[in-house]
């Protein structure tokens, strides 16, 4: 009676089946491509004619060239790298998006979590800059022009420049005091964001929010790229017991200048040459609009709960239970949200729509070019598939779709994740007639292209192929059959 413990004979059948498949590959491992899915696999690539692949224990490893370009991945480990010396592109993924490194040229990035990262490059002005960022702790750039370098530690002080959306950030013991520049206006902050005091080109304000404050910026000049000078409307604002009274004049000596006051809950209005608003009850009351440039009137009770328009645009709605909304352009149409939704936009050269079920559960997408009629086609059902008709005429269709409908044409979680799970793939390319089918990562997989069919089974132990040249298969990786000579092209007449 054999007493082996159950996994120690499970070890030993997977060692004998290993030398079982070494003895029987023997030389044929060096000899041509091998087709052991789903151990070991190496075959071109249907989409991308020319292109290679090598899987090995299948979603374990693989490595894939297309063109100039290399790619490595360890899917078990969401490890992936990849390369293009032509264009001097590198990337790097490690459990994405936790740790990314990417470079283009001499730009480059390292993060982790989009909170520690350091970055580099060359400038507009041809200079070298260094970054290093702890989000939202500490902030450090160093560069050849001294005049760009700064350095920040929140919220004890420092200095940015050119980040969160200004030109330069000055503070200390944030945020009792801060100064921002953006283009020409400055904003001191003391504190932030209750009192501040502005200036700029024309313009002078102060704050002490909620209680009261008060804008006032004159018309300016400038002049465009094509050396015309155009005007820049200014503007006066005010408020008092934020946001119970506001009132603004905007754009004035402009083609359309516009006046705007509220006292909430009470009323909101806005008026100017191309349109008028007026709300009761704002923002849960009535808003009345009219937009003499669109051309639609509007009514709102309330707005976006529930709308009706007519004219340019046209707008039936009562929230969750129905939306239909189109203009010449634009159609919205959803029941009982977010059951169904469409959409679509029609605005040559581009037809594309979108039907969606319960936001990712179910989603399609159509795209038409109009001036070559090429169609563009994404299905994603959630998690079952994912079939792609791309603007070239391939084909894909993936079986178990996890994240893909999440981030529909996000390359690092197709390259980092699919293989993963991908149980079936099917693809096809119109072009060269290829087409090929994978079945548990090459366990199964099947090749078809005009005059040449391939089909591999069972780690490789069944293969067959049909060429030119005759049709042979292997058993156990014994060939059988034989090759014959191709046809020889009739020659010339004289």
């Amino acid at each position: 009676m054999n007493d082996a413990h159950p996994a120690t004979v499970t070890f030993r059948y997977a060692l004998l089946g290993i030398l079982l498949f070494l003895f029987c590959a023997g030389e044929n491992l060096y000899a041509e491509p091998v087709h052991a899915g789903f151990l070991y696999d190496s075959f071109g690539l249907t989409l991308a004619p020319g292109g290679h692949r090598t899987e090995i224990l299948g979603p374990s490893y693989y490595s894939e060239q297309k063109d100039t370009q290399y790619t490595w991945a360890v899917p078990v480990l969401t490890l992936a790298h990849v390369e293009d010396p032509s264009i001097q592109y590198e990337e790097f993924d490690w459990l994405y998006p936790v740790l990314t490194y990417d470079r283009f040229g001499v730009e480059y990035r390292w993060q982790f979590f989009q909170l520690f990262s350091f970055a580099g490059g060359t400038n507009q002005d041809e200079t070298g800059t260094r970054r290093f960022t702890l989000f939202p702790i500490y902030f450090q750039q160093r560069g050849t022009l001294p005049e760009q370098n700064y350095t920040a530690v929140v919220p004890f002080g420092g200095t940015l420049k050119h980040r969160l959306f200004r030109d330069e950030i000055d503070f200390v013991l944030f945020p009792f005091y801060a100064k921002t520049i953006k283009k020409d206006v400055v904003t001191y902050n003391m504190p932030y964001p209750f009192f501040h005091l502005r200036h700029g080109d024309g313009l002078h304000g102060w704050q002490a929010w909620p209680i009261t404050g008060h804008e006032h910026k004159v018309d300016t000049l400038s002049t465009n790229v094509d050396g015309e000078v155009t005007i820049i409307g200014g503007h006066d604002s005010r408020f008092v017991l934020w946001p119970f009274y506001t009132q603004s004049t905007n754009d004035t000596d402009t083609n359309n200048p516009f006046w705007q006051q509220a006292t909430i809950p009470f009323y909101s209005i806005y008026r100017s040459k191309l349109r008028d608003s007026t709300s009761w009850g704002w923002p849960i009351g009535v808003t009345h609009s009219i937009d003499r440039e669109k051309k639609y009137t509007e009514w709102d009770a309330p707005w976006p709960l529930v709308e009706f328009s007519h004219g340019s645009k046209i707008t039936k709605r009562v929230w969750p239970f129905f939306n239909q909304s189109h203009n010449q352009f634009l159609e919205d149409d959803w029941y009982l949200w977010p059951v169904y939704k469409y959409n679509r936009l029609h605005s040559p050269p581009v037809d594309r729509d979108r039907t969606r079920i319960l936001f990712f559960l179910y989603s399609s997408i159509n795209e038409k070019s109009l001036d070559d009629g090429r169609v563009f086609h994404r299905q994603d059902f959630l998690p079952f598939y994912n079939y792609r008709h791309e603007l070239n005429g391939n084909e894909r269709l993936q079986i178990l779709s996890i994240l893909e409908p999440f981030f529909p044409n996000n390359k690092s979680i197709e390259r980092d994740y699919s293989p993963l799970w991908s149980l079936w793939v099917s693809q096809h390319n119109p072009k060269t007639g290829a087409r090929s089918q994978s079945l548990l990562w090459n366990l199964y997989r099947h090749e078809s292209a005009p005059q040449v069919k391939k089909t591999s089974l069972l780690f490789g132990l069944f293969q067959y192929e049909s060429t030119l040249t005759g049709k042979h298969w292997r058993v156990c990786y014994i060939p059988f059959g034989k090759r014959n000579a191709p046809p020889a092209e009739p020659s010339p007449r004289h």
